[in-house]
């Protein structure tokens, strides 16, 4: 793919807008000599204002989601993209989030352009596994651990019953759920069934990932090990 064209697509800008970064001499090989925007050099030496370049697609990004930005590119208000690069919004392909944590959940979440990774993480044959802390409204009663590993729980406007899912009791009101399916609103909506309300939900493992000590708002992008621990089983 020649330079410009593959620039354009990381979401440095329009073509035209491109075009005048290499006008101006701002996108360089790793030693500093200037480009040209026909050219199809390696993209891991090529520098955009002495920078490197983002990474090709392919691209797969770990983000600690805090609570109060949502899963969007368009909806008002705060959006996960805005804890990213802004040229990552613009991305072709597009830098889609990983499933949906909604706007009052907080934690794991994965976004990438490569849409068949998209496809193998999310697609309810692979059971990956997914792990959340429930904070509770109402002390637990007893039975839930039971009842969630049923796996004849029906969800209300639901036509099957949800997979057996695994509940670890912390304390009256906290509790860590796994999950092996993904649901709309499903640990909010489990609860909701045995009479309970979360008041605060934390997604903290997609399969044995987990968020290695990033803060809330922090981000990195993953390499082939990290990949390997979303699809890795114990």
């Amino acid at each position: 793919m020649k330079l410009l064209r593959l620039i354009a697509n990381l979401g440095y800008g329009s073509r035209r807008e491109v075009a005048a970064l290499f006008r101006d001499g701002r996108v360089t090989d790793i030693d500093g000599a200037e480009l040209d925007e026909d050219a199809r050099d390696d993209p891991a030496r090529v520098r955009v204002d002495g920078e490197p370049l983002d990474p090709p697609p392919g691209l797969v990004v770990l983000l600690h989601k805090p609570v109060g930005y949502t899963c969007s590119t368009k909806d008002p208000g705060r959006l996960v993209y805005d804890l990213l690069p802004r040229r990552y919004r613009y991305r072709d392909p597009l830098l889609s989030p990983v499933g949906r944590l909604d706007r009052d959940t907080s934690g794991l979440l994965l976004l990438t352009d490569d849409g068949a990774l998209l496809h193998r993480i999310i697609s309810p044959k692979a059971a990956i596994p997914k792990r959340y802390e429930a904070t509770l409204a109402q002390d637990l009663r007893g039975d839930e651990a039971a009842v969630f590993a049923s796996g004849t729980l029906m969800l209300e406007s639901e036509k099957t019953p949800l997979l057996p899912a695994e509940l670890d009791v912390e304390s009256p009101r906290l509790a860590r759920l796994t999950l092996h399916e993904g649901r709309y609103h499903q640990v909010r909506r489990m609860f909701a069934a045995v009479g309970n309300h979360v008041t605060a939900l934390h997604r903290s493992a997609v399969g044995r990932l987990t968020l290695d000590g990033l803060a809330p708002g922090e981000w990195r992008a993953l390499d082939a090990g990290d990949i390997a621990r979303v699809f890795a089983r114990d």
